[in-house]
């Protein structure tokens, strides 16, 4: 469901390239390209933070000096130092597994 041709980890790198490509101001950590505007998810819980394995954020803003992300999940902003991103994947595509629970106005399913 992620590895392969069309895994999610594949379809959200494609994704990413179409709909938010990296830049100059993007950072590279555990794998990913993260930009200001990405959708992201979280994939561990984390009780310190208060964000929950499978919530659905968005990149607000990386601070290059600070070495920090700071993600938007539901009107709540969250700051990531820069190793904490392995808590975060892209969330362009997720698998069923993950998605269950969720609502979408549409869904496609690679075959």
């Amino acid at each position: 469901m992620t590895r392969g041709l069309v895994g999610t980890r594949n379809l959200n790198i494609e994704l990413q390239k179409a709909l938010n490509p990296p830049s100059e101001h993007s950072i590279q950590r555990f794998g990913y390209h993260f930009s200001v505007g990405d959708k992201v998810m979280q994939i561990e819980n984390n009780y310190n933070k208060e964000v929950y394995n499978g919530d659905i954020g968005f990149i607000h803003s990386i601070n290059l000096e600070e070495s920090e992300v700071n993600i938007t999940f539901d009107a709540k902003n969250i700051v990531y130092d820069f190793g904490e991103l392995d808590e975060i994947v892209l969330a362009y595509a997720t698998t069923i597994h993950k998605s269950q629970g969720s609502e979408y106005p549409a869904v496609i399913i690679p075959l």
